[in-house]
């Protein structure tokens, strides 16, 4: 590595860095392994091209690879020497179209945040409301979150679970608000919820009030593209976003998947429900950044590629059957988990009812020994943020190194052993060498 990155602190860092990642084993269901080839085309010299605007959006979702690999059409850029740029870009939103069956996809958004902030901007004038799930059970920041920036310009209001016990969420009183508060959005995403949502049941909903039916899939994207998990799209919700890491295993990313009519993304175009690809894309650019990161981008469509073939609907399938299985030998152990379980790729629990831990001292703990997962609130938490009742873990990233259900009884068994052992250093170092051993056996990537 010395002869092509000289900088020698940085070389040392990320050598580190690939140890610690190929000698522990990777819980935090938001995280993942990427293969060689996402690897190699973000870091490639699509880096130096600075590409703002798009490429023509005439016809994409009827090409095929190689005619978009190769036909020069008309774009929209604001600077030169676009030739290779275009093609990449129309790859990726053509891949991206046919893995969620969407009419229309912005590969631009810098990350999921973005991509919220993008559709937000695109649809709504500032306060107006919109209707999201409650951080506190198991929604994400941009969904209202006080602290945000889009709190501070839209009116949030938000549902939760009915029943933390079942993970069922109140749609009775989601409906309740919706109708009082006439929300511009009825947007359903979480980052630590369990359960499968009732699509059908949101989208009555919406379409009740005249909402715009937008679903942040950030963590189960690459679920809806294995088909263990439902897509919105076929419940009739306008609008997808999600990231490109996590479940889809790409790029850090985001992405906006749209049904509608794709037009030219400078023209002016009417509010409509039909128009949404395009209010979106004026959204993204200019409304909310600048320049795409063409390095990015590359890496995406790789990522698309991949999830196109047939095996990563087994590596999907296998994610589900991977944390379910993790999740029953859990209890057995005496874990508490919110919602009784899990129907997608993450758990939640409260290791404070479980073994009188709060969740900051259970990470540390289960840190020390090479696992690695995050604190995380649980729903009416009574600790805080920092030190909140709750940790989250998954198995998207143990199942890219090759995991299959009977590796989750010791893995299982490993999370308790170090939480009980939280104060003795000599148990967790034995406990370390456990887990790096087993690690050792595993590749980053099963793929590679």
């Amino acid at each position: 590595m010395n002869n092509t990155f000289p900088d020698q602190a940085i070389s040392d860092l990320i050598k580190a860095e690939a140890l610690r990642q190929r000698e522990g084993l990777e819980l935090i269901p938001s995280e993942n392994y990427v293969s060689s080839a996402v690897m190699a085309a973000q870091g490639s010299v699509f880096t130096n091209k600075y590409s703002e605007g798009y490429p023509s959006f005439t016809g994409l979702t009827t090409y095929d690879d190689s005619r978009l690999a190769e036909e020069i059409l008309p774009d929209k850029r604001y600077y030169g020497g676009q030739f290779n740029t275009d093609r990449i870009e129309r790859l990726a939103i053509a891949r991206a179209c046919r893995l969620f069956g969407a009419d229309h996809a912005n590969v631009q958004p810098h990350s999921g945040a973005q991509a919220n902030m993008a559709v937000y901007h695109a649809w709504c004038e500032p306060g107006d409301t919109i209707l999201g799930m409650d951080l506190g059970h198991g929604g994400h920041l941009t969904h209202g979150s006080p602290v945000t920036q889009a709190a501070r310009i839209y009116n949030f209001v938000r549902y939760g679970q009915k029943d933390i016990t079942t993970g069922e969420i109140d749609y009775d009183e989601l409906e309740k608000i919706a109708l009082e508060k006439k929300p511009k959005i009825v947007l359903v995403g979480y980052s630590a919820y369990s359960r499968i949502p009732d699509f059908a049941r949101m989208a009555a909903i919406g379409k009740k009030v005249g909402a715009l039916l937008m679903a942040d899939m950030a963590h189960v994207a690459g679920l809806i593209v294995g088909g263990v998990h439902p897509n919105p799209f076929d419940f009739g919700f306008h609008v997808i976003t999600t990231t490109t890491h996590k479940t889809l295993r790409g790029p850090r990313g985001g992405l906006i998947l749209s049904r509608g009519v794709v037009s030219n993304p400078l023209k002016k175009t009417a509010k409509t429900l039909a128009n949404i690809p395009t209010l979106i894309d004026r959204s993204v650019f200019p409304g909310t950044q600048g320049g795409p990161l063409m390095h990015v981008i590359a890496a995406k469509a790789v990522a698309f590629s991949e999830a196109l073939r047939p095996e990563f609907k087994t590596y999907a399938k296998q994610v589900v059957a991977n944390t379910q299985q993790l999740a029953q030998e859990m209890q057995k152990l005496g874990f508490v988990l919110i919602a009784g379980g899990t129907d997608n790729h993450l758990i939640l629990v409260d290791v404070m009812s479980s073994f009188g831990v709060d969740g900051a001292l259970a990470e540390e703990a289960i840190d020390a020994i090479g696992l690695t997962l995050n604190k995380n609130a649980i729903p009416n938490d009574p600790l805080p943020p920092f030190k909140p009742s709750g940790i989250r873990l998954g198995t998207p990233a143990a199942t890219t190194r090759g995991l299959k259900e009977k590796d989750m009884k010791p893995i299982a068994l490993w999370l308790k052993a170090a939480i009980e052992a939280r104060d003795n250093q000599k148990e967790l170092r034995r406990l370390q060498k456990q887990v790096k051993e087993f690690c050792h056996q595993l590749p980053l990537f099963s793929w590679d």
